[in-house]
């Protein structure tokens, strides 16, 4: 008889900040703005690497398929966050709460994985040069690419069953922004321990798995680069991989605080700004990273906006003539 009168949430309400009403719209513009920056940097960065024949080596296919990452991973939040902040509209289905999980866990693993494989990839350019684009063929290429997207949409797709699978029948507000795993839990009315156990040992492969290749990776890099003779020599090898250890720090970092800082300094307002920094700011920081400290892309970036300045003056000089 009691669980015929459980009454089941078909809906949640999505807390969003502790802010003034007045800050509000300061942080809708504010968002709005870096998640406008993320769209034209990363789909500027897929289209660069997909026009340019030079940049049609193994390091820009997986950086083009991080920025088609960052861009997915940023489009699963951002967009219902500024609905919320322009509309006062805080509820979500429950479908489409689990939508938004499962896309979010699916392209945060993803960067993981592949922030770990392009680390393998410099330390394969740097260590093994000759060697390189044969280890580095493009088969082996698009494995390394299509074994994270499918494990990550396994894991994901195993974690928003697991969780959508408790029964919900009381309160129905997220503290978050953002549908969420750990702040479900907190309202749901079953037992939650297979899901902690899910989350304690996904969540713990996937963290070390992926940094300790990161780590791995660079300690054999650095010492090769400290073989180097020359010092020019020493800083075009550091050059090629400083983009991908800025984002690497970047984004493990902010994990690392959000995930590892002592329960006494734990608040749910730092875990909702280190969650805007690593869903909406990293993503919009990434292809800015990669462009301004790499010579290769400023020399596409070039090329295309020369292109683009020549076509109009061809055309009016053909019209005069």
């Amino acid at each position: 008889m009691e669980e015929r009168n459980i009454t089941k949430v078909t809906e949640f309400i999505l807390l969003g900040f502790s802010v003034q009403k007045e800050l509000e719209t300061v942080l809708f513009l504010l968002i709005l703005g870096v998640y406008t920056l993320t769209l034209v940097g990363n789909v500027g960065m897929i289209s660069l690497i997909r026009l340019d024949p030079r940049l049609h080596t193994p390091m820009y296919f997986f950086l083009s398929n991080l920025a088609f990452v960052d861009l997915c991973y940023s489009s699963s939040v951002a967009p219902k966050l500024l609905n919320t902040l322009l509309t006062k509209h805080r509820s979500i289905s429950f479908y489409a709460c689990a939508t938004q999980l499962g896309f979010f866990l699916n392209f945060l693993i993803s960067e993981m994985f592949l922030l770990a494989i392009m680390a393998y990839d410099r330390y394969v350019a740097i260590c093994n040069p000759l060697l390189y684009m044969v280890v580095m063929s493009q088969k082996v290429c698009v494995r390394l690419v299509l074994g994270p997207y499918v494990y990550s949409f396994s894991v994901a797709l195993l974690h928003t069953i697991v969780t959508f699978q408790l029964i919900y029948c009381g309160p129905n507000v997220i503290n978050h922004f953002y549908c969420d795993d750990v702040p479900l839990m907190g309202l749901a009315c079953s037992d939650t321990s297979l899901k902690e156990i899910l989350i304690f040992i996904f969540a713990g492969f996937n963290m070390t798995s992926s940094l300790t290749t990161v780590l791995v990776s660079y300690v054999y890099i650095v010492a090769a680069i400290l073989r180097i003779q020359s010092s020019e020599g020493r800083h075009k090898a550091f050059s090629t991989c400083a983009s991908h250890l800025t984002a690497v720090t970047i984004f493990y970092g902010t994990l690392i605080f959000m995930y590892l800082q002592p329960k006494s300094n734990h608040s749910l307002d730092t875990d909702k700004m280190a969650s805007v920094f690593y869903t909406i700011v990293i993503p919009m920081l990434n292809p800015m990273i990669y462009s301004l400290r790499n010579q290769e892309v400023k020399n596409a970036v070039r090329k295309v906006f020369g292109k683009c300045s020549i076509l109009p003056l061809t055309h009016l000089k053909k019209s005069i003539s």
